[in-house]
């Protein structure tokens, strides 16, 4: 891999903090992941600088910006300079980690290889400034070269020190491409137990990293046993046998390759990685030794349900990940009347997802038995052009609405609502032209029917 310090370039905002710091006669130096990104040519989502100015130093010198002091206790200062938060921590070394996750205290140092030393990965114990270039007490530089995740020092204090290190490690693996170093590796899978230490919001925000990664499906074949360690609920589908001329992978395999089919998007990928975590429980076995998976839909997002909850994601994504893994193998077909039945049971948004899911569940069967989503994109051409033309499927599209009812003569009720949804069906089914004068006409009809009930 090509990899160049010449390739940091700071903003302008960057460059101002670390001038403001040396002209009152500090060290200051960008550290970290946005090194780490500028060097392999990603833009760094956000930028830290390390300093050997004390907290209330950094307060001093920045006292014409805005600052906020939350993390002052383990040395970290925000400064917000033209709307950029930048955080500044003083060059420290962690006190013990009780509890595997957040060191009991620290003490500032004014050495910068001892502040890169207490890091997690070479790959992100690296800084730089303008005046003494690239730092790599490490050999960041060389990891980065060969496609390598190592940790500083010793793996497993690094990893006892804190454990979600373990999981972005993986998290690391799979954006980046990259392969543990073997001794780093070994300690993963021994210290995974610790993990059960760590926030289930922590968790899921590197879990949602990792499976929107390029190299996802090596890193969760290879590494299962560790996500088994934040999902059990997993486990049950490792090695197992779906019996089925469709499938040519086990149920694990076949969630992880499904995953890889799958857009970038977390929501997708999250429910692929649960759509068949029910499977295992529902398995039976015809006369002719044909396994079958009957309601897995259901049960999977049963399970899910208790999956998502422990990792304390927001109501809205995990709503939308229990329709998904509920309605994975709904039938869908490219019929305008289906497409349009199934655009008002779920909504445009989540039909969409829908099919991106059930895309990447096809494009993992087997693909002798498999259309490899030929009918899914017949029924995105469908969908399309329903909302191109405008056409009616849901219920503010009808020509007709409640008052039109009132008028008459249906008092205020659930009625309405009933006559108004076997209209949109008739409009959907093409019983009925969606104008007013038809869509009254039947409601008449369906009103004198009423009445004799």
């Amino acid at each position: 891999m090509e990899v160049s310090c010449l390739n940091i370039v700071l903003p302008p905002q960057v460059k101002v903090a670390i001038e403001l710091l040396e002209q009152n006669g500090f060290e200051a130096y960008v550290v970290g992941g946005c090194v780490r990104d500028s060097i392999l040519g990603v833009c760094p989502p956000d930028w830290d600088i390390t300093t050997s100015a004390l907290p209330n130093e950094v307060l001093c010198v920045f006292n014409k910006f805005k600052t906020i002091e939350t993390g002052i206790k383990h040395g970290t200062v925000i400064v917000i300079i033209n709307d950029l938060p930048l955080e500044i921590t003083t060059f420290r070394i962690d006190g013990d980690y009780l509890d595997n996750r957040h060191p009991e205290n620290v003490k500032f140092c004014s050495n910068l290889r001892e502040d890169l030393s207490r890091r997690d990965f070479t790959i992100n114990a690296m800084a730089y400034n303008k005046s003494d270039g690239l730092i790599d007490a490490f050999d960041g530089i060389k990891d980065i070269k060969n496609n390598t995740i190592k940790c500083v020092g010793n793996p497993d204090l690094r990893f006892n020190e804190d454990a979600l290190r373990i999981l972005r490690a993986l998290r690391f693996s799979s954006v980046l491409g990259f392969e543990l170093e073997q001794s780093t590796d070994d300690s993963v899978l021994r210290n995974a137990y610790l993990l059960q230490n760590v926030s289930k919001e922590r968790i899921a925000t590197e879990l949602l990293k990792l499976l929107c990664g390029k190299n996802v499906c090596n890193v969760l074949l290879k590494y299962r046993d560790v996500i088994a360690k934040i999902i059990p609920e997993i486990e049950p589908m490792f090695d197992f046998n779906q019996h089925n001329k469709h499938h040519i992978f086990d149920v694990w395999e076949h969630t992880v390759y499904a995953i890889g089919y799958a857009d970038c998007d977390p929501i997708v990928r999250l429910t692929l990685l649960l759509h068949d975590i029910g499977k295992p429980h529902c398995f039976s076995m015809d006369e002719k030794g044909v396994g079958h998976f009957y309601g897995h839909g259901n049960i999977s997002a049963d399970i899910a349900r208790t999956v998502l909850k422990s990792l304390k994601l927001s109501n809205e994504m995990s709503e939308t990940v229990l329709t998904l893994v509920k309605y994975h193998d709904y039938p869908i077909t490219s019929k305008e009347k289906i497409v349009k039945r199934r655009l008002l049971k779920f909504s445009v948004p989540i039909f969409v997802l829908l099919l991106k899911v059930k895309l990447a569940d096809l494009l993992a069967h087997n693909p002798v038995y498999s259309d490899r989503g030929q009918e899914i994109e017949a029924i995105e051409k469908t969908m399309n052009k329903i909302i191109a033309n405008g056409e009616c499927f849901k219920l503010c599209d009808l020509a007709v609405n409640g008052n039109d009812l009132i008028e008459l003569g249906i008092p205020a009720s659930k009625k309405i609502g009933e006559i108004l949804n076997e209209l949109l069906l008739c409009v959907i089914d093409g019983k009925l032209e969606n104008n007013k004068t038809d869509l009254i006409e039947q409601s008449k009809k369906m009103i004198r029917g009423l009445r004799y009930e």
